[in-house]
């Protein structure tokens, strides 16, 4: 049975240094972190990393994913081609809050290039400890699976 404190992270090689900071953060909090790379600053392709998480998670071997690029937005159209996969891109906590209440998002994705380290952390503890509120939501989530 998987752990339901069984985090993926993986990014690009824009975001190796942020995407480090936050393993260390979410395991100091007692999330099991899995970090599936790169772990070279070479040029990578961010696609294969938003699937290769986003795979962890639809597959249930990870219960929410973490996943960085340069701006966030192309790992996680990459991520969100996985069927069962939610992600959004934030900026801001509000938002990471919102897309777990309203959204059930089970993976989130930030760009190293847009936030710093301290407001990267911010968002992750708002995504982590934010919980969906189920009701009405639910059903526009069902309509989002199709």
């Amino acid at each position: 049975m998987t752990s339901t404190r069984r985090l993926v992270l993986s990014s690009d090689h824009a975001a190796i240094a942020l995407r480090q900071t936050i393993a260390d953060h979410v395991a100091a909090q007692g999330w099991d972190v899995v970090d599936i790379g790169p772990t070279t600053p070479e040029s990578t392709h961010y696609p294969k990393h938003g699937q290769a998480a986003a795979e962890r998670v639809a597959s249930g071997d990870c219960v929410l994913g973490i996943i960085l690029c340069g701006t966030g937005q192309g790992i996680m159209m990459a991520a969100n081609k996985v069927r069962g996969i939610r992600c959004g891109v934030c900026s801001d906590t509000f938002s990471a809050r919102m897309i777990r209440q309203h959204n059930d998002a089970n993976m989130l994705s930030i760009g190293a290039r847009v936030v710093g380290d301290g407001l990267a952390l911010d968002i992750v503890d708002a995504f982590l400890s934010a919980e969906f509120e189920g009701g009405r939501h639910a059903t526009r989530v069902e309509m989002i699976e199709g």
